[in-house]
């Protein structure tokens, strides 16, 4: 109900100062801190009293005697205070809320007829997905959720460089080692198997004979070259690599979870022809030259150069995602891409030359992230020696079934078995990892800390989740008890069920109900600005602020015990927070356990 009294105020807002004959381009709507009864205030007077001539409180009355409170189903009084104009909710809103909470969709927005791909994750694929780079599937995958839930058609997309030298490199030593070369797998798992090869591979180019090393490099350039020239065969050799690696990536990545509708190979591109096409069209540039052996762009606003075809006539990465992101253009209304901050100097020149071959590149975003750090060190897939992301999930889970069991009374123990205990380990565990990372605002730096993501009692995974498990608690205890009443009491079995009525929501007049209503009110407006500015990190920020609020209404509202009709309805709000709360936490991709 937010976003509609939202508009139900910037129209109010517009034509009041309209009346007043005062610019209505910056209404100054904003939500007012917590201790303002208000939902909404609007700040315009600020703005408006060096025009008015009048100091900002005064404008403030005019503009307020002006609006119309008939006009405004939601709001139940317009005041002011100081400067602002302050709109106070009515009944109808937080019976609106009520009924639209209890719907189990709650915050999932109409459709929006717009085509969206995300393009996340796209890591090499060279061996097991590492924590340094964990951020990426978590963000994107994020996004995408969101993007989802405020309507778009979205497809979630993962670009495979299977054409880069780091491949090549990979092919030949796939096909070049023995397994008895080789140490034993970390895990039983085909990237894990694979990435054995690419070590050797880059050991030997590094600490071998050089002439071995010089026959070595061009293998690994015959590889690149027939890439290059469409040979189908070195296409098959490379496709045996790439596709069993990226079958062990996805197993990882699916732990997060993190799904994918398409993996877009970079080869694609020039197989169809799109690159050469494209190359074709970079020459015709203005800005592009041939300098030091390579066609390049001198691009405006840029020290370095954008490199897009080496002397031999190969192109590079850029070239090929330059042809990539035209196709999805052609394919999409929008594009989404999320990076890491290492790679912002190139994504900015894609953009410029994107711009420069005539595309309308308002319709790409770009997110960038920071790295997430372990305070155990850094990272490298190629040496062999980072912390692979399984590793992180395994241990979240055995640290979050030590303290699920740590916490269990003796009442619980005897409702949770063993398979019940490791799912709730599963959820709080792989929960507690996603939500700490995602919480952050992406171009933060992140050193993950075992005690902060898995603190039931602070602003973590696990204190959300507890908040949905306690409200599924409450509306079983509920049902439970219901179904004892019906058994014991005589019935006609000829007549059926009455359908229960609608919550009177005028018994929820305790603060406490009443501002639990206001922040479950929130969600769809919270779901509407974070795909908007493509920023998940604030429907996490928002889960939190429900978390708090619903656990003051338990402290002071009991529920099971109040009388019949107050228990109705506080029973719809406890159903309407366990709504708001899972949806939330899907939105993040973490899962909302029944009981913990």
């Amino acid at each position: 109900m937010f976003l509609q009294l939202r508009a139900e105020v910037e129209d109010a807002l517009e034509s009041a100062l309209t009346r007043l004959d005062l610019p209505t381009d910056d209404l100054g709507i904003e939500e007012p801190p917590e201790d303002v009864d208000a939902v909404l205030a609007s700040s315009a007077a600020f703005r408006l009293a060096g025009e008015v001539g009048a100091p900002p409180p005064e404008v403030a009355a005019q503009v307020a005697d002006e609006i119309d409170l008939a006009a405004l189903p939601y709001v139940s009084a317009v005041t002011t205070q100081g400067p602002y104009v302050n709109f106070l909710p009515s009944d109808a809103y937080f019976a609106d809320t009520l009924d639209a909470a209890t719907d189990a969709d709650y915050g999932r927005l109409p459709a929006r007829h717009e085509r969206v791909v995300v393009e996340h994750t796209s890591a090499n694929p060279t061996g097991p997905v590492h924590v340094g780079r964990a951020r990426n599937p978590i963000i994107g995958d994020a996004i995408a959720r969101v993007l989802d839930y405020a309507g778009y058609d979205v497809d979630r997309h993962y670009y495979v460089n299977d054409a880069g030298r780091q491949i090549a490199v990979f092919t030949w030593a796939y096909e070049t080692f023995d397994e008895s070369d080789l140490p034993d797998p970390e895990r039983d798992s085909p990237e894990y198997e694979m990435v054995r090869y690419y070590r050797k591979g880059n050991q030997f180019l590094e600490e071998a004979d050089p002439d071995r090393v010089e026959a070595a490099e061009a293998e690994v350039q015959a590889i690149l070259q027939g890439l290059e020239d469409g040979d189908e065969d070195t296409y098959e050799r490379v496709a045996e690599v790439v596709d069993t690696v990226l079958g062990g990536m996805r197993g990882t990545l699916s732990r997060l979870p993190a799904e994918f509708d398409e993996f877009v190979k970079e080869t694609r591109f020039m197989r169809d022809g799109s690159t050469d096409d494209l190359v074709g069209r970079l020459k015709e540039l203005d800005c592009a030259v041939y300098e030091e052996d390579a066609w390049q762009l001198d691009l405006p606003d840029f020290e370095k150069n954008l490199v897009f075809l080496r002397s031999d006539d190969t192109s590079l990465y850029t070239t090929r995602d330059l042809a990539h992101h035209e196709w999805k253009f052609d394919t999409y209304d929008r594009a989404v891409t999320v990076l890491g901050e290492d790679h912002k100097l190139q994504a900015d020149q894609l953009s410029a030359a994107l711009d420069l071959l005539g595309n309308d590149t308002d319709a790409l975003r770009q997110v960038f992230y920071s790295w997430v750090n372990l305070p155990e060190g850094g990272m490298s897939t190629r040496e062999g020696t980072g912390i692979d992301l399984d590793d992180l999930l395994d241990e979240a889970i055995d640290r979050a079934r030590e303290e699920v069991e740590s916490r269990l009374d003796d009442r619980t123990r005897n409702d949770l078995d063993a398979d019940d205990v490791e799912r709730i380990a599963h959820q709080v565990g792989v929960g507690a990892v996603r939500y700490d990372i995602v919480s952050k605002q992406p171009t933060k730096g992140i050193t993950f800390e075992w005690d902060r993501a898995l603190d039931f009692e602070a602003q973590s995974a696990p204190y959300v989740q507890y908040v949905h498990a306690r409200c599924c608690g409450i509306l079983s205890e509920a049902r439970n008890r219901a179904s004892d009443s019906r058994a014991v009491e005589p019935r006609d079995d000829d007549v059926e069920d009455e359908v229960p009525p609608a919550p009177d929501v005028d018994v929820l007049d305790e603060p406490a109900e009443r501002d639990l209503l206001r922040v479950i009110a929130r969600f769809p407006a919270v779901v509407d600005e974070a795909a908007a500015d493509l920023q998940p990190h604030s429907v996490a920020t928002y889960t939190r602020d429900l978390a708090e609020t619903f656990n003051t209404f338990y402290r002071e509202c009991p529920v099971l015990s109040a009388d019949a009709e107050t228990r109705e309805a506080r029973l719809a709000l406890v159903a309407g927070t366990r709504h708001a709360v899972a949806n939330a936490l899907d939105v993040l991709g973490v899962e909302a356990p029944d009981s913990m």
